[in-house]
């Protein structure tokens, strides 16, 4: 009797053994129960077709809850950093890899993606713009490969007999002529959005790399800069004269598209991915309507295009989900998932097979002008304590008229001097 139980108790044994093993041949490890995986980001950036897509697949697939955790675009910085300070942190934080990165302690709060699988799906620019300089990978870049400059409204330009500049005396022709026709030239949304000063910074320092190293060491500050002056006379200028409309200080991000594909502005200062996540597809004015030439911001004669900028999935080392974490991470990197992410997506390849993006007509229209006046992203990225929304502060002092040039030139520095002492930038 007690050898049949024993055989009925090891058969029993057995069985189970072989039933967890075909289970386990199919579920991952503590998968049994759903996860949720908070996500961070700026409020624009999570609603990104791209993005709401990758969570709506991986929820089907998965049974797990991506839960996205939005600030609005100006405050994200600021809200971000206080999130973490009092132990908020999300499990998934999304930055790109600029000066602004270093308020959040990497080495502390991030696990470095050395030795992921998804590596090798990298396409070789994407790889490096989310390495550190200690050669850490230190998220997954899912993003759109960008290229941003002036974008216009050629239907609107040809029908006026108006053509694109090449030239910063042209464009600012172009303006003038624009204006005295009765249209707005320049869509440009002061209430929280400064990059155009990146743009505008870019080859002072992308062209002239002793700048850089002089201003990182705090030998050198913008005012020792004459191209730093000449860009905020020419918003200055340019706001004055009505350039940027009557409502430029009210409009924002939001703004863009309802103002551009009205036709309430003829120009603004945006990436080409925009056109085809973000434009209004049943306004006047479609992608069909607009092409590109440089930015004009008085700190480079014939103009200049910033190459992409990617936001990075960074993930939480001290978050209580790392491996669904990890698991969420492959499936952004799976050719299948994201092909259909970007599926019409106008953007540089991120990933080496992916197939579903688009190249956008307009920058295969004006490839020659690209090719000779692109810079690398260089003053947001390599910029110490460089801050779009520090600089909108300063900006915001200028068009409300409590400061002068050089006064928002003095106030850009010591947002930036601050911030990289914060940051424990060496000189500072």
């Amino acid at each position: 009797m007690r050898k049949r139980i024993f055989m009925l108790a090891l058969f029993a044994a057995a069985a189970s053994l072989i039933l967890t093993g075909c289970l386990g041949a199919g579920v991952k490890s503590g998968s049994s129960e759903p996860v949720t995986i908070t996500v961070m980001g700026r409020k624009s950036d999570l609603a990104k077709s791209y993005m709401t897509s990758i969570f709506s697949q991986y929820e089907k697939a998965t049974g797990n809850k991506i839960k996205p955790v939005p600030f609005e675009d100006n405050e994200f910085e600021q809200r971000a950093a206080e999130s973490f300070e009092k132990g908020e942190a999300p499990d998934i934080f999304m930055h790109f890899h600029n000066s602004d990165l270093d308020r959040f302690d990497v080495e502390g709060n991030f696990l470095y993606m050395n030795g992921q699988k998804w590596i090798d799906e990298l396409t070789d620019s994407t790889l490096e713009y989310c390495t550190d300089s200690s050669g850490n990978i230190m998220g997954l870049p899912y993003w759109e490969n960008s290229v941003s400059g002036c974008y216009y409204n050629k239907t609107l330009l040809d029908s006026l007999g108006l053509k694109p500049a090449t030239t910063q005396a042209e464009f600012d022709m172009l303006c003038q002529a624009l204006m005295d026709t009765g249209y707005t030239p320049i869509c440009w949304p002061a209430d929280g959005c400064a990059w155009p000063v990146q743009f505008a910074l870019d080859p002072v320092f992308a062209d002239d790399p002793k700048k850089l190293e002089d201003i990182n060491k705090n030998n050198i500050t913008y005012a020792d800069i004459p191209e730093a002056a000449a860009m905020v006379e020419w918003i200055k200028n340019a706001a004055e004269k009505g350039w940027f409309g009557a409502e430029y200080m009210r409009q924002n991000i939001d703004s863009i598209s309802p103002v551009m594909s009205s036709g309430g502005a003829v120009m603004t200062f945006i990436w080409d991915t925009w056109f085809y996540t973000d434009l209004a597809k049943d306004g006047k004015y479609t992608v069909d309507d607009f092409e590109i030439m440089p930015v004009f911001l008085n700190t480079a004669n014939n103009g200049t295009y910033e190459g992409g900028n990617l936001n990075m999935m960074m993930v939480n080392k001290n978050g209580e989900h790392i491996d669904a974490c990890l698991d969420f991470l492959d499936f952004c990197a799976d050719k299948k998932n994201y092909n259909i992410a970007f599926d019409g997506i106008s953007t540089v390849n991120c990933f080496k097979n992916q197939t579903t993006n688009i190249q956008s007509p307009m920058l295969e229209n004006a490839s020659a002008s690209i090719e000779e006046n692109l810079r690398a992203s260089t003053s947001a990225s390599k910029v110490k304590g460089f801050s779009c929304d520090d600089v909108a502060v300063a900006l915001n002092e200028l068009y409300k008229k409590k400061t002068d040039v050089n006064g928002c030139i003095k106030i850009m520095d010591e947002l930036r001097i601050k911030a990289a002492a914060e940051q424990g930038v060496e000189g500072f």
